[in-house]
């Protein structure tokens, strides 16, 4: 039996943080989260490109974007659509969420979605660094291991 997996090894890796101005109270805590755990992980201030766009619906087209350069190996999109009183949160969460999944596989390149869905605003702040850990951080490890497992699949498949 063959296992392929990937680790949390970083130096050298490249990332675009696509990040939605939108709920930026929510965003900003998940981007500094994003941040922290790359730092942590050795990824230098010059393999970090930050992206920011407008709202949540933008995410894809630029995460798409961003992953088609060729000096990012990983795309973390972060946001957060919070439920309202009109079906605009079904809309939206549902298209940023199909779009993000479509611009990894288009480009064949980690696009972590850490992009929040929640009920409420205490729910986004819950998931934005308090209760529940900060999702950014854990999008940012999704990335990092997510390249490393790419790269592990390239160098089993030129053996």
């Amino acid at each position: 039996m063959r296992t392929i997996q990937g680790n949390l090894v970083s130096k050298g890796y490249r990332f675009s943080i696509v990040v939605s101005r939108f709920n930026e109270v929510i965003s900003g805590k998940l981007l500094d989260g994003a941040l922290d755990f790359l730092h942590r992980s050795e990824v230098r201030d010059e393999d970090i490109t930050v992206i920011w766009v407008p709202g949540a619906f933008e995410i894809p087209l630029v995460a798409q974007r961003a992953a088609q350069d060729a000096d990012t190996d990983a795309v973390i999109c972060l946001g957060a659509v919070i439920r309202g009183s009109t079906p605009h949160f079904e809309y939206v969460a549902n298209e940023v969420s199909k779009g993000i999944a479509q611009a990894a596989l288009h480009t064949g390149k980690p696009v972590i979605f850490g992009v929040l869905t929640t009920d409420s605003l205490d729910q986004a702040l819950e998931r934005a660094g308090s209760k529940a850990g900060n999702r950014g951080f854990t999008a940012a490890s999704s990335a990092v291991e997510m390249v490393s497992l790419m790269r592990e699949m390239d160098n089993g498949t030129k053996a």
